[in-house]
């Protein structure tokens, strides 16, 4: 790679009330193999180096809620972690990833920055408290079931360990079959709780289980909804999962926004940030 790679941001200036610009959690949404991560993780240091915009990777060592028994879930949280572990050396990359089982929160802290509770598990009392009892920061996001008010539940969950570090991540609401919408005053409702809040921007472009075995997505929807969401003035950060084909991916490919787009993106919301005079 040449020079060493400068070391980032603290991911607990996250929380810092001075910040003026949003952060971007972003990668894949499984891990399919090292080689992949690492090109994504390399196009993502570069964009948001460009940019000027702080960086969190993320990837799943597995998924737990495909719609088919024969989709593709990951390599499992052993090969799963070894080669997040790998970003973290090679591009000094903040990480986040997600847990399904209490026992998972102990053994990802050694490695991820951020602990993330899957929308369909954010009622889940002990997920939420063995998150809470790492010291990680835990990020938790709204069931697509759920309302912006629950979300306060679920955080006290968390802060019942002694652990106040939790970010609220909207993702979208279910809306009849295979659709789901955001509300906007979600934002606003989420903010007033105290914590950061981030739009997950590609999963609430999702249409779950949409084509008979797989979920299907709307991501040529990404740039309108996350210049929308900024234009708010109440989001901290953006969730946007990315692939270099999203064609190919392994899972989630019709939602994730190709890679070559993100930059686009990104400079847009910036521009509207600006405008608002953060």
């Amino acid at each position: 790679m040449g020079k060493e790679m400068e070391p980032l941001f603290d991911v607990k200036d996250i929380f810092s009330k001075e910040r003026q610009k949003f952060f971007l959690i972003a990668g894949p949404c499984v891990i399919e193999s090292e080689s992949i991560i690492l090109e994504i993780a390399d196009r993502l240091k570069n964009i948001s180096a460009k940019l000027d915009i702080d960086l969190v990777f993320k990837s799943s060592f597995t998924k737990a809620n495909r719609s088919s028994i024969d989709s593709f879930r990951g390599p499992g949280i052993e090969k799963g972690l070894e080669i997040l572990s790998n970003v973290k050396k090679k591009y000094s990359l903040p990480l986040v990833t997600d847990i399904h089982i209490p026992e998972e929160a102990s053994i990802v802290s050694s490695v991820v920055d951020i602990i993330q509770i899957p929308a369909f598990l954010f009622r889940q009392t002990d997920l939420l408290t063995s998150a809470g009892e790492t010291g990680k920061i835990v990020n938790i996001k709204k069931g697509q079931f759920g309302s912006a008010n629950e979300m306060n539940l679920a955080a006290e969950k968390v802060r019942s360990t002694g652990n106040d570090k939790i970010m609220l991540t909207e993702r979208g609401t279910t809306f009849g079959y295979n659709n789901l919408v955001v509300d906007f005053r979600n934002f606003m409702e989420m903010k007033q709780a105290g914590y950061p809040v981030i739009y997950d921007v590609t999963h609430s472009l999702q249409r779950p289980a949409a084509e008979g075995n797989v979920s299907g997505g709307q991501p040529e929807y990404v740039m309108q909804m996350a210049s929308a969401a900024i234009a708010t003035g109440m989001v901290d950060g953006l969730f946007i999962e990315t692939h270099p084909d999203p064609a190919k991916a392994l899972s989630d490919g019709k939602s994730m926004l190709n890679l070559d787009k993100l930059e686009e993106v990104l400079v847009r919301c910036l521009s509207i940030q600006n405008s608002l005079g953060k």
